[in-house]
């Protein structure tokens, strides 16, 4: 009877499923809401629908009473020596977000706000309303803008619109920074509405898919910093603060929001998605690829919102530049915004001493990083000496632990009896002073290098378009993947140079063909400025290891591998 009971159930379920794809199209169609009918009922930590899209000019309504709009559209200019910002009065919102000091792909200045998505999901500090269509509206109308034309920082813009149900007032502050003060207010009906300003989707450098995916929505309060990545992110959600500084990052720049009162604000996450060319480079393949696009808006929960926007470079001298008081007296503090890591303990202070030699020895980031790779590598040959030594002890002692290991052949693993020939095997190294670990320590310090390298790569704009000889890019994987495939042959030399303690000599040409191609496979697309890290680095080692081999203590390595060999053909 249960099973009847459910077949009912699931059948009478998938009948109704059917049948609402005809009642919509046949059925009664509900009458459209009135606009005045709205009702002021916008929870401050709700999820909302997405945004429909904007109205077009012929949509906008007149107001019916004594109101405040301007009656055409018009543009004010804001500049200094860091950026250029167009607003247009249509919303009081931003079209355009230059900045003077970086360049796009093609070489022209930088532009910020990503036009494809800026069209379906807004522009630069438009506002957030939770009611969709009361959202629509106060970015739609013409507001009153305070001036119009072209103004130097340090200047003031406001915008202003009213009817007989709304009025909105937004007023923008700039200096000589990337820093700009925004100061919003909605009231509907006479009452105070939250109204969040807006980065609503994504930044104009964002130009091939992986740029998309190194998106996030970060926020930090106190000490804590949270990075939000694309999988974790639902459009129109609600996340509550306190937030010192919240907002939108993708590899190179930011935009955050720095609140005046970091206990009373909320931050609504934005997630969209739009279509791109799946190779650019080829402009007559018209084959797109669905990427995500996220956008952020700060504000006061409670009503009228006052805070800054950083708007730009993820520079570590810039950001701890910015120095914006809360209410509390505090200073925001940006440097965050900078993710070197896991390792950045290492890559930090890397990317430090990297700037100092690009700024006073050389002024070039490639040959920077040469000279970094080879102070590093000198560093470390008292590492590779060790090494040798320790693999030289553990030839000496190899018949003796092959010995102790046929003694307990017999035995199973999980026999009792089998510890004993770890302790034999223990108590021959501590008698003989061998680390079997050894050979493997200035690999074990070298990986760090390698990831701290990595993660500074990628997370500091400085080598963002910086050439080098063929490279143009730095930060992207090297055109004609030279250095990947002198990583290769760097490789290949090295493995048949260093002597392998204790491996059968069948497994060690396996190895030494297999670890090269594998380690190029993976370089193939790494930032150029890693893989010529890399790559110096094992020339250096290369040169190392040659000289090694000429002391005496190469020579007998040598003889000792040779006549190991010699016995294993007998």
């Amino acid at each position: 009877m249960e099973r009847r009971l459910l077949l009912v159930f699931a059948l009478t379920f998938l009948i109704i499923l059917a049948f609402q794809p005809l009642v919509k199209k046949y059925g009664p169609q509900p009458a459209a809401p009135k606009p005045e009918q709205q009702t002021q009922n916008f929870p401050a930590a709700t999820v909302s629908p997405k945004p429909a899209p904007t109205l077009s000019r012929e949509q906008i309504v007149p107001p019916a009473g004594p109101g405040r709009q301007a009656s055409s559209e018009d543009e004010t200019v804001i500049e200094n020596d860091l950026y250029k910002i167009r607003f247009t009065n249509r919303g009081g919102q931003v079209k355009s977000w230059i900045l003077k000091k970086y360049t796009d792909e093609r070489g022209g200045p930088l532009e910020l706000v990503h036009a494809a998505a800026a069209e379906k999901y807004g522009l630069p500090l438009s506002l957030w309303i939770y009611d969709e269509l009361l959202r629509n509206k106060v970015n739609s109308v013409l507001y009153v803008a305070s001036q119009t034309g072209s103004l130097s920082a340090p200047a003031e813009i406001t915008f202003e619109y009213s009817d007989h149900d709304v009025a909105v007032r937004k007023n923008f502050s700039f200096d000589h920074t990337y820093v700009v003060r925004v100061e919003t207010s909605v009231q509907y009906k006479g009452g105070e509405l939250p109204a969040f300003p807006m980065w609503p989707a994504g930044f104009g450098d964002q130009t091939n898919p992986s740029s998309y995916a190194s998106s996030l929505i970060e926020y930090q309060y106190n000490t804590k910093i949270e990075r939000l990545a694309i999988k974790k992110i639902s459009g129109g959600n609600t996340l509550p603060g306190p937030f010192n500084w919240a907002g939108v990052a993708d590899q190179y720049f930011s935009a955050v929001f720095l609140p005046d009162e970091p206990q009373n604000v909320a931050m609504v996450t934005r997630r969209n998605s739009i279509d791109v060319p799946k190779d650019r480079q080829k402009p007559e393949n018209k084959e797109t690829l669905k990427v995500d696009i996220l956008g952020a808006a700060v504000g006061n929960p409670k009503g009228t919102t006052v805070e800054h926007i950083y708007v730009g470079p993820k520079s570590l001298p810039v950001l701890e530049s910015v120095r914006v008081p809360t209410i509390s007296g505090t200073d925001q503090d940006l440097r965050g915004l900078v993710n070197f890591g896991f390792f950045g303990i290492i890559a930090r202070p890397l990317f430090l001493w990297l700037k100092w030699t690009y700024s006073h020895i050389v002024p070039n980031w490639g040959w920077a990083i040469v000279i970094q790779t080879l102070i590093i590598n000198i560093a470390l040959l008292p590492l590779r000496v060790s090494q040798m030594k320790s693999m030289l002890k553990m030839q000496r002692v190899a018949p003796q632990i092959k010995s102790i290991q046929e003694k307990y052949k017999k035995y199973s693993l999980r026999d009792p009896r089998k510890q004993a020939m770890n302790e034999e095997i223990s108590a021959l190294y501590k008698k003989e002073r061998v680390n079997p670990a050894g050979g493997c320590l200035p690999m074990i310090i070298q990986m760090p290098f390698l990831f701290a390298y990595y993660s500074m790569l990628g997370g500091t704009i400085d080598l963002r378009h910086a050439n080098w000889l063929w490279v143009r890019d730095l930060s992207s994987p090297d055109p004609w993947h030279l250095m990947p495939i002198a990583i290769i042959i760097t490789m290949l030399f090295m493995q048949r140079m260093t002597p392998q303690a204790g491996m059968d000599p069948a497994q060690q040409k396996m190895m030494n063909l297999m670890m090269p191609v594998m380690l190029g496979v993976i370089s193939w697309n790494l930032a150029a400025g890693l893989c010529l890290y890399w790559s110096v680095g094992n020339l250096m080692a290369i040169v190392q290891q040659a000289v090694m081999n000429r002391t005496e203590l190469g020579r007998e390595m040598r003889e000792m591998m040779e006549k190991r060999a010699r016995k294993k053909d007998k």
